[in-house]
């Protein structure tokens, strides 16, 4: 269910699990809407992002989408409404701390819009990149952040600085504005309780990956030996 522009959203909440499903459930509705397809089950969307067909149904009713008997939900109900509910259709402007590679190549990747996120300003401590950009995107010295913070009101900070680095520029952040941190360092960032922090560090995911691997193949190495 749609809400008109005039009636007030009500603010339902959602468990942090099935927060990071629903942009699974989009993508895959997002990909099926181009072919075509206007209705889809739930038993479809779990069997293609290989989760639960429950789970995907009551991950769903936190949105309000009601799938019909034999039907389904409507495909492209289900594409604005979780565009909507997960913020995908506002634009939130942020600024990018630590002009390194990964922040770099961050500032390049035109995708994050599409999904509501515009970079608007990197900021480092290298003098050499003030004064230079990336996709268009100005890079400033961190001593200018509180000025063109003042002037922007953006309080949406992206943390791409090195570890050892990465208290010392969070505490910068905080005490210019910031109060949304996307954090990709490794490092696990003390913040005040009414600042959001979400820890998106590619190494840690990485680690669990090299497990896993590892796990299956001392399972295989057990199976030949026991042959």
């Amino acid at each position: 269910m749609k809400l008109n522009d005039n009636e007030i959203k009500p603010i339902y909440k959602v468990p942090e699990p099935t927060l990071r499903r629903l942009p699974w459930y989009l993508a895959y509705a997002q990909l099926i809407l181009k072919e075509g397809e206007l209705n889809i089950s739930s038993t479809q969307i779990a069997k293609n992002i290989a989760v639960d067909a429950s789970m995907v149904a009551k991950d769903l009713s936190y949105v309000q989408v009601n799938g019909r008997t034999r039907v389904g939900y409507d495909v492209k109900e289900l594409v604005d409404v979780l565009e909507d509910f997960l913020g995908f259709t506002n634009s939130h402007k942020a600024f990018l701390f630590g002009v390194g590679s990964l922040g770099g190549a961050l500032m390049h990747d035109n995708g994050l819009e599409q999904f509501g996120l515009e970079v608007v300003a990197g900021f480092d401590v290298k003098h050499e990149l003030t004064g230079t950009n990336i996709n268009k995107i100005p890079i400033h010295h961190l001593d200018r952040f509180v000025e063109l913070q003042k002037k922007t009101n953006i309080n949406i900070g992206i943390l791409t600085v090195p570890v050892d680095k990465a208290q010392e520029v969070c505490d910068v952040m905080i005490a210019g504005g910031i109060q949304a941190i996307w954090n990709f360092t490794p490092f696990r960032i003390r913040v005040p309780e009414n600042v959001i922090v979400q820890n998106t560090s590619i190494y840690a995911h990485l680690a669990v990956m090299f497990n896993r691997l590892n796990a299956i193949k001392e399972c295989e190495s057990c199976k030949k030996k026991l042959k």
